[in-house]
């Protein structure tokens, strides 16, 4: 029997992504699987079914996730799509692996094989799988696009018959790359624009791209491409020499994470209440806690005269291109593995069995093991 992927709709509120696009289910297709679609998977991203090809067709998710061997997801499935799942079968997505200790138990009792690509490992090999990175792409396009659209202010100089008007001041905080995406996209709005990120190796990629690194002699280098918690000197003068910065900017954009915890809280209520008036706050980090004192994850907040934005879904805003993106990530992270219409998994790459969330009835990745206290 040939390998069997199934892809369902997309259920979770506000999520308008799909993981396959017809250009990857050809690669799938030519690879001797048998694709399983639930109808109208991809209508919220503007695909048809019919531009899948010969794809099965299902009218309801249950007979895909049932026949399915593999199923391709964005966000994780709940508990009863789960519990269809057939045992051993491969599950492969964005999983929140440590959001749930319910769905853990529920992998562990499929005997699910699940790919958790949060957890893929930071090296090279696996940038073309990186899902993290190529959404992250899209989330500081679309951030920069959504402070242009409610500023008060031009972004680019203008020059008309009365004379100049100058470019807005935009500051952009975190260098990852949402940070460095969001910052050449204000730079190619007209801008004039800064970043700032506590890794100090950043500081050549932010004025690679034109802008100006705010440099507060605080350095929070850690481990895997992040940054580490800074201790509380640190983060004094951060404040002091970041404020200034902040309460100079037209609109401010905000992009620090950390997988798997609360996004850090870096810009204080005394910072927003600094900012001039008819600024804009664009806080990418919403959906995780914010960065920014005051954001309301979904929400545009007024803080005096300040605007706060708390933008959820962000790359589902642009659904055509992220669910291109995701899909080519998810199809070189699998497709190596699929020889002659059959999945033959490798446990000894380093890839493979770094992205691993659960297999044959066991957690297999230390690290939320720890963070869920097993």
């Amino acid at each position: 029997m040939p390998l069997v992927i199934g892809v369902t709709k997309e259920l979770a509120p506000g999520e308008r992504r799909v993981a396959l696009v017809p250009d990857v289910a050809k690669k799938y297709q030519g690879l001797g699987a048998v694709l399983q679609l639930q109808v109208g998977a991809g209508e919220t991203a503007y695909y048809r079914d019919e531009d899948f090809g010969v794809a099965e067709l299902s009218a309801e998710p249950l007979s895909v996730l049932q026949k399915a061997d593999v199923i391709l997801q964005v966000q994780p499935l709940g508990l009863d799509a789960l519990a269809q799942l057939k045992a051993g079968a491969v599950l492969v997505g964005l999983q929140q692996p440590w959001s749930s200790r319910e769905r853990i138990d529920m992998l562990l009792q499929k005997r699910i094989t699940c790919f958790a690509l949060e957890l893929l490992p930071r090296i090279s090999r696996a940038q073309s799988m990186d899902v993290l990175s190529s959404q992250a792409a899209v989330a500081g396009y679309e951030c920069a696009l959504i402070a242009a659209d409610h500023s008060p202010k031009f972004f680019p100089m203008l020059t008309y018959a009365a004379g100049t008007i100058r470019p807005a001041k935009v500051l952009v905080i975190g260098a990852g790359v949402a940070g460095l995406q969001a910052i050449a996209t204000a730079k190619r709005l007209g801008a004039m624009v800064s970043g700032y990120d506590v890794r100090p190796e950043t500081r050549e990629q932010v004025e690679s791209l034109g802008a100006k690194f705010v440099d507060t002699g605080v350095s929070a280098a850690g481990t895997g491409g992040y940054a580490r918690e800074l201790t509380d000197d640190e983060k004094r003068q951060q404040a002091d020499k970041l404020g200034k910065a902040i309460a100079e900017c037209d609109a401010l954009i905000t992009t620090a994470a950390i997988p798997g915890k609360k996004a850090p809280v870096i810009v204080s209520a005394e910072m927003v209440a600094r900012m001039k008036p008819g600024s804009v706050v664009v806080d990418m980090a919403a959906e995780t806690g914010g960065n920014v004192a005051g954001t309301v994850a979904g929400e545009k907040t007024w803080v005096g005269e300040v605007l706060i934005i708390g933008p959820t879904h962000i790359p589902s805003r642009m659904p055509v291109h992220a669910s291109e993106m995701y899909a080519k990530n998810l199809f070189n992270f699998i497709s190596p593995f699929i020889k002659d219409g059959a999945l033959a998994l490798d446990w000894e790459d380093e890839v493979l069995s770094g992205a691993c969330l659960t297999h044959a009835g066991e957690i297999r990745h230390a690290g939320v093991k720890a963070a869920l206290g097993l």
